[in-house]
């Protein structure tokens, strides 16, 4: 559903806030659709979050950590979920992989905190048998 950009306020979004772990003094305001994910909202929003792996359920690099009673009014986590955010950097008991969380007006007001760093298996795994061969 990523339309590349946010939505108008014609189209009643749903407006929440991003902060970065490292510098929560700044959050940005995004404007969603429902339905979209978090990761979809954030580049739409022109908000730093990788998703290396297109919204397949194959990575970890779209951790994001919410409010308590936010998490909480979720659908539980797929077992792929959670064994993908045993790899993520800064794992809390309220993260969440940004391309499985979907939008709802429940969101409304909301702050989704990024963490400082992601883990990305792919390209790290490489990094580390270079290493490991010497390279």
């Amino acid at each position: 559903m990523g339309l590349g950009h946010p939505p108008k306020p014609e189209e009643n979004p749903v407006r929440f806030k991003f902060v970065y772990s490292k510098d929560d003094k700044t959050p940005k305001e995004v404007l969603a659709r429902e339905g979209e994910t978090l990761l979809e909202v954030a580049h739409n929003n022109e908000i730093e979050l990788e998703g290396a792996c297109a919204q397949s359920l194959a990575c970890s690099t779209c951790h994001v950590v919410l409010e308590e009673r936010i998490y909480d009014s979720l659908e539980p986590a797929v077992e792929e979920e959670e064994d993908l955010l045993d790899l993520a950097y800064g794992l809390t008991l309220t993260s969440r992989l940004g391309c499985q969380v979907k939008v709802s007006k429940a969101m409304e007001g909301m702050t989704v905190r990024l963490p400082s760093a992601t883990r990305n298996f792919y390209v790290d795994k490489t990094k580390i048998a270079s290493i490991e061969r010497g390279k």
